[in-house]
């Protein structure tokens, strides 16, 4: 296996077909075509289906292709640290669950690097693809959460991919609901006060287990569940329908206008911090973006900030 065969392989995934691949890759059509029928024969499995309007990735090959773009990611980076036998490029990879804080935290560190020559990635994943891009060095941090429910299974999960959780604060469940919500005014909320509404959760996707949801008390029954990818649909949700989520309680700066937090009248307690590999030793960039993290947090009164 090469990484010109690896490379080969995701240009065809990307254009859909062999031949547009090579005119888009100056390469010719049978060049790609051996590529891929050795990367066949080497691995035995079949890559793609063939037909007249192009070709499929079948199953195997879509699993292939993403250790291919895992292993191009790496190889690149190899290459640009030592083009120079120096590293002046600034590179900053987070992955997180959706929080507004771990966000933040990441654009204070890119307005910082004003002038520099830098790459910066934020992969807002789910919680399986946050570890598995820990453990893969695909980022340098993930930003996820724990509680008393997950803790184990999540624990067992970092020790197998080899990484090491560190807290950054302690917070009490909190229900977001829409500003004309009918709960929008309490004080205080029971989980009884929200079994007629809607909930909105992260979609966890392959690993969509109660262990790796985001919001706690997922493994509570409920009748009416809207699963979405993205904080911008969850925020358009929450003020426009009557739904709600549970989270740490800390707003982000486009929920302030239109989402109250409330408390939820539970015992159960959110844990957020992040992991790191333990063969990964810490950028100087890396820990400006941890020290960013502590700065917003302890600036937030509803949370238990963890000491640096």
């Amino acid at each position: 296996m090469t990484l010109q065969q690896l490379r080969y392989l995701i240009a065809i995934a990307e254009y859909g077909s062999i031949n547009a691949a090579a005119q888009n890759l100056y390469a010719s059509q049978s060049n790609l075509s051996t590529a891929i029928k050795e990367l066949e024969q080497e691995l035995g499995i079949t890559v793609f289906t063939r037909s007249n309007r192009g070709v499929t990735l079948t199953n195997d090959g879509t699993e292939l292709l993403g250790y291919a773009h895992q292993v191009i990611e790496q190889a690149d980076m190899l290459e640009r640290r030592y083009a120079t036998g120096t590293d002046k490029h600034l590179r900053l990879a987070v992955s997180t669950q959706h929080y507004a804080f771990s966000v933040q935290a990441f654009v204070n560190v890119v307005e910082q690097c004003e002038g520099d020559d830098y790459e910066f990635i934020l992969r807002e994943s789910s919680t399986g693809e946050i570890i598995d891009d820990v453990r893969t060095f695909r980022s340098e941090v993930g930003v996820l959460y724990t509680d008393g429910f997950n803790r184990r299974v999540l624990q067992k999960a970092f020790d197998d991919a080899d990484v090491a959780y560190a807290p950054l604060f302690d917070a009490r469940v909190h229900v977001f609901v829409g500003e004309h919500h009918p709960l929008a005014g309490a004080q205080l909320l029971a989980p009884e006060d929200l079994e007629p509404f809607p909930r909105y959760s992260f979609e966890q996707g392959t690993a969509n287990s109660f262990y790796y949801s985001e919001e706690p008390l997922s493994y509570l029954p409920h009748a009416r569940n809207i699963r979405i990818s993205d904080r911008g649909t969850l925020t358009n949700l929450l003020t426009s329908h009557n739904g709600y989520t549970l989270s740490t309680g800390v707003l982000s700066a486009e929920m302030q206008s239109g989402i109250a937090s409330i408390p939820l009248d539970v015992d159960e307690r959110m844990q957020v911090g992040y992991i790191m590999h333990n063969e990964r030793r810490p950028s100087p960039l890396l820990l400006r973006y941890i020290d960013e993290l502590h700065a917003i947090i302890e600036a937030n009164p509803s949370v238990e900030a963890r000491p640096a």
